[in-house]
């Protein structure tokens, strides 16, 4: 078992476990065939995407709940070009389809392991499995993979409208690709989050359970040894479960982390609002957003919109997947 490490602080598997098989050597993601040729594929048309305008919006935040460790803030300007946003994360039905045409290896299946949670596993897996020294409610379990997330024995059964997980930043832009579209910047994930609100915690303003109604999917109870599923789901939800924000975007706090295309940097600059930033040029782990089902008050409240941390680019686990962006 490969050693991904990443610098995350929150409720993503930190460091890697013990060694028990060699990394095999990199495998290049199939190149993706022009749009025009895939007559039926999710490239074909806008379906499921929402158009947005763009323009000007303040973000980050100086929440007195927030990370400032994590670069959360300063709140600055940014302005965005009108662009197009899957209402949805990407499905396990909609990867499936990618991996039949294209053929896709993702990187968990080329490393042979990814990282499940511990709470999800029968006992002879839960034994047997390496675990992160920081994080040990996760466990490095051989054969897990976006088709078996629970290990040998797991199928997605029943869960064919639920966001793809195990996959790495590698594996999201690859379907991207494949797609005729692209991971979103980090600044255009948080526009597209706030949902035309100004500076809220949450997609649908600043009370997480507004009148006692859950609006995403979290750990509910004592974490990491009791979730209640108060709010329907143990695991993940169906990526059109619970009501959309403003912009008519689905979960975009909790469920899973959602890939972004920029590179990690606490540092952000501080001048007239830039148009369409992109972060750094280079880096070592790529921003995650959005929270998951895995985040808790008491440990990881990053389902807030401008929560952020990062993981490596082969790293995968049971609560990381992604959305597409395209243009306008």
């Amino acid at each position: 078992m490969s050693d991904r490490t990443s610098p995350l602080r929150c409720c993503m598997p930190t460091g890697g476990p013990p060694p028990l098989a060699p990394r095999p050597a990199p495998t290049p993601a199939p190149t993706p065939r022009p749009a025009s040729a895939r007559a039926g594929s999710p490239a074909t048309s806008p379906e499921g995407m929402v158009l947005l305008p763009g323009g000007e919006f303040l973000m980050g935040t100086e929440d007195a709940e927030g990370f400032p460790g994590d670069g959360e803030g300063p709140v600055r300007p940014v302005r965005l070009s009108p662009f197009r946003i899957d209402a949805r994360a990407v499905t396990n039905d909609a990867f499936a389809a990618f991996v039949a045409e294209t053929g896709h290896v993702t990187d968990a299946e080329r490393l042979g392991w990814s990282y499940v949670f511990a709470g999800f596993l029968p006992a002879a897996l839960r034994r047997g499995a390496p675990r992160p020294a920081r994080t040990p409610w996760w466990c490095g379990v051989e054969g897990a993979s976006w088709n078996r997330p629970e290990g040998p024995g797991s199928t997605l059964d029943a869960r064919g409208n639920h966001p793809v997980v195990h996959v790495s930043w590698a594996d999201a832009a690859a379907y991207a690709g494949w797609a005729g579209k692209r991971l979103p910047t980090e600044a255009e994930w948080e526009y597209a989050a706030r949902g035309g609100l100004d500076q809220r915690r949450y997609p649908w303003g600043d009370e997480l359970d507004p009148d006692g109604t859950f609006r995403c999917n979290i750990w509910r109870g004592t974490f990491p040894s009791k979730n209640t599923a108060a709010d329907g789901y143990r695991g993940t939800a169906p990526v059109d479960a619970f009501e959309p924000n403003g912009y008519g975007l689905h979960n975009m706090s909790g469920n899973v982390w959602e890939w972004c295309a920029d590179w990690w940097t606490t540092e952000h600059g501080t001048g007239p609002a830039p148009l369409d930033p992109r972060g750094p040029a280079t880096g070592t782990d790529k921003v995650i957003r959005g929270g998951s089902h895995m985040c808790h008050r008491s440990y990881c409240n990053r389902y807030r919109v401008a929560a952020r941390t990062a993981n490596s680019p082969d790293s995968s686990s049971g609560h990381a997947g992604f959305r597409c962006v395209a243009p306008a």
